[in-house]
């Protein structure tokens, strides 16, 4: 069993049902979630016209929800200036995922374009 930080595009598509190794990977391991995905999540699927709240209580009961203290805050801002200067459009929320993975010593799980060629992530496409 492995320690995974999910990211949001890993989780839509296991909630779509576009992945069986999403789904291998989510309910067979130890997962944990940023609550800036958690929101992103629910941005996402309330634009789609799907109400939000028994999704945020799936994810909540699958995984760990990580909230923000403010030594993660400033990682993940420092860390959005270095990726910024590489990939233009990397997101602040990504940040946070990766900040949650390197704290817990966790892999990342994703599809997200932008996290193709990072360490300890494991790509679906």
């Amino acid at each position: 069993m492995e320690k995974i930080v999910v990211d949001s595009h890993a989780w839509i598509n296991y909630f779509t049902g576009r992945s069986e190794r999403i789904k291998d990977l989510i309910e067979n391991n130890e997962l944990h979630t940023s609550i800036f995905n958690v929101a992103e999540i629910v941005s996402r699927v309330e634009r789609d016209g799907i109400k939000a709240d028994s999704i945020v209580q799936e994810i909540n009961q699958l995984s760990k929800i990580w909230y923000a203290d403010l030594e993660s805050v400033l990682k993940a801002g420092k860390l959005h200036v270095k990726m910024r200067q590489k990939i233009k459009d990397f997101g602040l929320g990504d940040c946070f995922v990766i900040e949650l993975a390197e704290r817990l010593n966790a892999k990342i799980l994703t599809g997200d374009k932008h996290f193709k060629g990072l360490k300890n992530v494991i790509f679906i496409e």
